[in-house]
């Protein structure tokens, strides 16, 4: 019996074997596959990445990254690292932080959904409330400085210890 499924290394991963989806053919070059729909298929693969509790390893976070079609540089602004930290997540030389892969999985999901409000949307909405209680914190803070004042009887600055000394 021949195996009937296709190890698609193509994508740039090592575990991904099609069961159904593509044909093989004859061509000029020998047995050739062709892969239907690969975009659904690609986000399939992205949506199963995302949803794993696993670790992300090197390969997997470049497979997200290209999905985006974000470059290293691009993706390192976002995360606030350098391009070379990236480059060492993604040939597996160092381990990506869990903050930024949660980052990287939320950023894919968001483009893949696309529905309802953007990420960026959502961390600006955030961003104007914090403003917004801060502002209000410094009235409060204000008002209560005002009404402290009203309350306690002016008296001039104390005496430092320097004049306590001289009126001795």
């Amino acid at each position: 019996m021949t195996d009937e499924r296709y190890h698609y290394v193509e994508c740039g991963l090592d575990h991904v074997y099609l069961a159904n989806g593509f044909k093989r053919f004859e061509s000029a070059r020998g047995t050739s596959v062709a892969i239907r729909d690969v975009d659904i298929l690609h986000r399939a693969i992205g949506e199963h990445l995302c949803d794993r509790k696993k670790d992300l390893s090197g390969k997997e976070i470049r497979f997200l990254r290209r999905e985006l079609l974000m470059s290293q540089a691009a993706l390192a602004h976002m995360l606030g690292v350098k391009e070379q930290t990236v480059h060492r997540w993604e040939a597996g030389k160092t381990g990506i932080p869990k903050a930024a892969e949660s980052i990287l999985r939320v950023l894919y999901m968001e483009q893949v959904e696309a529905t309802g409000d953007s990420l960026r949307d959502v961390l600006k909405r955030i961003a104007d409330l914090e403003d917004e209680i801060h502002h209000r914190q410094q009235l409060i803070f204000a008002f209560k400085k005002i009404e402290r004042a009203k309350r306690s009887p002016q008296r001039g600055p104390a005496p430092t210890r320097w004049a306590l000394a001289a009126a001795a």
